[in-house]
């Protein structure tokens, strides 16, 4: 006599935990391969917006600390404060004023840090924040700037 569900397919053996006839052991396998691969790409590309986040914040903090660096000398030509004005040029583009110097001879030097966000937004926060320092002002007496770099 058959059975209902088709020739040569018992009861017994359909789908049994022993592995009889019927039951492949890797069924499934397909899935969970995509699964890894699917992890693994969105690990890869969390990874790489983390790399631009950083990128990017080094980017800013270094603008931030030109610019300022730029506007803190100015300021001291004209008798400003330097430092004051430097910590408003580097807020006003996008960083936080970490140091500044003012050196002989007219030149000040500014760091500026920016807090790199990452792809979680500031729950990134484990990326740390980037640092950047110029300096500017009168070259000194006597330097020659040669575009050749020789």
């Amino acid at each position: 006599m058959r059975s209902v569900d088709g020739p040569g397919r018992g009861s017994a053996g359909h789908g049994s935990a022993r592995g009889g006839v019927g039951c492949d052991p890797e069924r499934g396998a397909g899935t969970v391969l995509v699964l890894g691969i699917v992890a693994a790409a969105l690990l890869l590309a969390v990874g790489i917006a983390a790399l631009g986040a950083a990128q990017s914040a080094r980017g800013t903090a270094q603008a931030a600390a030109d610019l300022g660096a730029i506007a803190g000398a100015t300021a001291l030509r004209d008798g400003f404060d330097p430092c004051g004005t430097a910590g408003a040029a580097v807020a006003r583009n996008g960083a936080e004023i970490a140091s500044c110097e003012v050196l002989g001879g007219g030149v000040v030097r500014v760091a500026a840090a920016r807090a790199a966000v990452g792809p979680a937004g500031e729950l990134g926060g484990a990326l740390g924040s980037a640092r950047a320092t110029a300096r500017a002002g009168p070259r000194e007496k006597g330097m020659t700037w040669n575009p050749d770099g020789s």
